[in-house]
């Protein structure tokens, strides 16, 4: 029977924010599961984490899903937990930083004086781009990545929408809004963007066996997530970069050009 190290009378754990990464429990990273090694009490987010990223807890870990519970409900979960088990994991879907309530959930045990870490995760967003092979950024193509969402329920800051975004041309990779879809196109077509400017949209980016990779255009991508039935988490990329491995042409790195010096290699060419 595994054991778990409790908290010292008087003292409170360490609740750790783990990143669970996309959906494969493989790609957690090694911190992260040696956590969830040691770990007393484990909170997931049963609704995007799969149940297997918990495989390696101690049989003595308290483990509960967090799917049908508020955030006042997870915070007392943990301040409670903190109080039994020397390492309490909060198990989050991708990374901690985006998306996550990582803050709303770290003041109220600040208040308490309870210690806190973070393990960042493998982002549905890399996840995505890898499951494709495609590259967010590629020379004078673009340099730039934006994170965002298309405003739904939760509104955006000003200066944040689609139009204002997209205008950069650069690539975005767009959360949370895969029931947009409507909002996403006219963000992009406002911005400029062409009807065949491509469009990539990953469902369940890494989950075994239930990944689906749909490349589009702005025209099409819309009516092939209906056909798919794609409803929910999907993350959708839209690039310049996108489609670059079947380029007849590509300007190379200077990095390995060998007529670039660098610190490293003196100019060959």
């Amino acid at each position: 029977m595994s054991v778990v190290a409790k908290t010292p009378a008087g003292q409170s754990g360490t609740v750790w924010f783990v990143g669970a990464g996309p959906g494969d429990p493989e790609l957690i990273t090694v911190k992260g599961r040696s956590l969830i090694e040691v770990a007393g009490a484990i909170l997931f987010a049963g609704s995007l984490v799969s149940e297997a990223a918990t495989r390696w807890a101690p049989s003595a870990c308290v483990i509960t899903d967090s799917k049908d519970m508020t955030l006042e409900q997870m915070s007392e979960w943990l301040v409670e937990q903190s109080s039994r088990h020397a390492v309490v994991v909060r198990l989050q879907t991708g990374d901690p930083a985006l998306y996550g309530t990582l803050i709303e959930m770290v003041r109220p045990l600040d208040a308490l004086g309870i210690p806190v870490g973070v393990v960042p995760g493998v982002s549905s967003a890399m996840a995505s781009a890898a499951a494709a092979v495609e590259s967010f950024t590629l020379p004078e193509i673009t340099q730039t990545t934006i994170f965002t969402r298309i405003e739904g329920r939760t509104p955006m800051p000003p200066g944040e929408d689609l139009a204002a975004l997209a205008a950069h041309r650069c690539t975005l990779c767009i959360f949370l809004s895969i029931t947009l879809m409507h909002k996403l196109e006219a963000g992009l077509r406002a911005a400029g963007w062409a009807e065949d400017a491509p469009i990539l949209v990953v469902h369940k980016a890494s989950w075994p066996g239930e990944e689906i990779i749909l490349r589009g255009t702005l025209a099409t991508i819309k009516q092939q997530c209906r056909e798919a039935r794609i409803v929910s988490q999907a993350m959708v990329i839209a690039s310049p970069t996108l489609g670059a491995r079947e380029w007849p042409e590509l300007a190379r790195s200077k990095l390995y050009d060998p007529r670039f010096t660098h610190r490293f290699r003196k100019a060959s060419a």
